[in-house]
């Protein structure tokens, strides 16, 4: 018996802004331009404030659907305002 799977068409998602950008690279692009500290300012989350890392982050980021939805936003703001 198989399933009946929808095949994900990559363009199928042309006004997603973050399509095709891994989690880990967004991370690290904000660790690059704001460090640990600023980051953990601006989302207050104890995996940015306390011992931080990208893998510990990653995992609670995969984890948490509002933590990352919020490291989404601030990264969509940051690229935003360095086009300006």
């Amino acid at each position: 018996m198989t399933q009946n799977t929808e095949n994900k068409d990559p363009e199928k998602q042309p006004n997603n802004p973050l399509h095709g950008l891994k989690l880990a690279g967004i991370l690290e692009s904000l660790v690059e331009k704001h460090g640990w500290e600023e980051l953990g300012q601006k989302i207050n989350i104890r995996c940015f404030t306390h011992n931080p890392s990208v893998n510990s982050s990653l995992k609670f980021l995969r984890k948490t659907p509002w933590a990352r939805e919020k490291v989404e936003q601030l990264y969509l703001k940051s690229c935003h305002n360095s086009s300006n």
